[in-house]
């Protein structure tokens, strides 16, 4: 898992598994504790996720809430939605609509 930060976004690339989390978990809440603004997680080239990363990152939005900021996940491709969906999470992690092309 490689970790990147652009401003207020923090780019994810590569397997976002249970073998990753605590170290994108970390990167999460140094970056959250870093900025005043909204914070958005970019996962475009995310390959691979599992529930307990998802789970991550609700619990990083549940923190950004209570301190009044949104946590916005970015470019997820079709795999992590459908997790997103199969796990529920969908209601709890706010994720960036795509735009349809034509």
């Amino acid at each position: 898992m490689d970790i990147m930060t652009d401003g207020a976004t923090l780019v994810l690339s590569g397997d976002f598994d249970v073998r990753s989390t605590w170290e994108v978990r970390n990167a999460l809440y140094e970056h959250l504790e870093g900025h005043d603004e909204d914070v958005v997680i970019d996962m475009t080239d995310v390959n691979a996720v599992d529930v307990t990363a998802l789970k991550v990152l609700a619990v990083a939005t549940r923190q950004a809430v209570r301190a009044g900021h949104h946590l916005t996940l970015r470019g997820c491709s079709p795999a992590v939605r459908r997790m997103l969906h199969l796990s529920r999470l969908i209601r709890v992690l706010e994720v960036e609509r795509q735009a349809v092309s034509a």
